[in-house]
Order: C-alpha cells, then structure tokens, then sequence
C-alpha cells in the first residue's frame, strides 16, 4: 500500500518580537535569563518554567522529554527528578547536558549547554517537603522510567503510602529523588523577527569564568 504523504511545509508563522541587540543585554547570561523569565511571567504564559531536557548515553544517543526549571542560581538552573530514572541514569555517566526554553506568544527561545551536578540533600529535602502532600506521596510510589504491569500497581502503592504516612504532612525524603543543577558554559537567546531575519545572541564562557558575547546569523 502506497504511504500517503501529508504536508505541512505550508505552516509559516511571522515572528514579530522586538529587537533584540547585544549593546542591551547584561553581560551575565543567567541575570538576562532572569529579565526574560520575568517578562514571560508578566505576560501571563502558561507554566514559562517548562523545558525541555536533552541528556545522552555515553555513546552519544540521545533523549529528550519536558521538565519544569525549579530554580535559578548564579551559576545554574535547578530542576528535580527520580535519580533511577533515565535521565538520572544517562546523566550520572554522562554529565552533559542541554536545556531549551520555549515562549512563542514572545516569539522567544532560550538555549543552554553545560554540566549537570547533583545538588545537596538538604536542599533536595527542603524543596521536596514543600510539594503538596500528593506529589510527594507521587514520588514515593513511581519507581520512574521502569516498566510496570499495569496502573493498578500504582495505585494499590498510593494506598499503601497514603495509610502509612497518614498522620503526617511531610514524608521523608526518597534516597532517589532529588535536585540537579545544569552549570552552563553556552546560553543562546532567540528572538524572533519579521521576515525570518531573527536576532541571536551568544554567550559562551571562558577557561576564566568570564563570558563572550557575540551575535549569529539566523
């Protein structure tokens, strides 16, 4: 049977953001992530925290899936995950990593690249007892990213949590469960512009902790 081709080549979208030019940004990439986080807050965009992560093996497969950014520092970005999961277990042989940013209704993107470390486990305890009480009972019960026989395995292990733990409000904290914090040594920010000549602008860093700033070709 002959495939059916469908195409969607015709899809265009005008990109009319604003200017974006290297005499405005702050020479610290993170303090001008932090002026476009805000703005995409102020512009009320659903979840601006959503990213997507790229990790890999050590042999250069990659893997992508969404995850929610947690935490800005000024030396890295946080998110936290189940360290057996196959992320955690592709970023414990591999600590390169990529994270991208997404804000259309500003025709915005962020890029980054750097090195994933673990953070502490008191600071993995304090953010994981501030979740909701499901959320953590959530994490408890998914032993993520293995295979499982159905939901109900699931759901009798909630039951199970919600009994045991019933007469508190914050569980411990899983030894497999915790933050991470990319280090950047690239991040790349996008603006997009009408007739897809878009503004981009890159920071890499040096040997000496300072950045470089320079501007690409769209």
């Amino acid at each position: 049977m002959k495939t059916e081709k469908r195409s969607i080549a015709h899809l265009r979208e005008e990109y009319l953001g604003q200017s974006f030019e290297i005499s405005n940004v702050d020479e610290d990439p993170i303090n001008q992530f932090e002026i476009w986080f805000q703005e995409a807050q102020n512009s009320n965009i659903q979840e601006p925290n959503v990213m997507t992560l790229a990790t890999s093996t050590v042999d250069g497969k990659p893997s992508a899936r969404i995850v929610l950014l947690k935490g800005i520092e000024n030396d890295g970005f946080v998110f936290f995950t189940n360290y057996g999961s196959r992320k955690g277990e592709e970023l414990s042989l591999n600590p390169n990593a990529a994270i991208v940013f997404c804000w259309l209704e500003l025709a915005r993107q962020v890029r980054i690249e750097g090195l994933v470390q673990k953070i502490s486990k008191e600071e993995s305890k304090d953010y994981f007892q501030s979740r909701p009480k499901g959320s953590q009972i959530g994490a408890w019960a998914s032993p993520q990213s293995t295979v499982i026989k159905d939901r109900k395995v699931l759901e009798d292990k909630v039951v199970e949590l919600k009994r045991e733990f019933a007469n508190v409000d914050m569980l411990p904290l899983p030894e497999f469960w915790g933050g991470y914090k990319l280090v950047p040594t690239m991040i790349e920010f996008w603006q997009g512009s009408e007739s897809r000549l878009h503004d981009r602008i890159r920071y890499t860093q040096h040997t000496d902790g300072k950045w470089k700033v320079e501007r690409l070709a769209p």
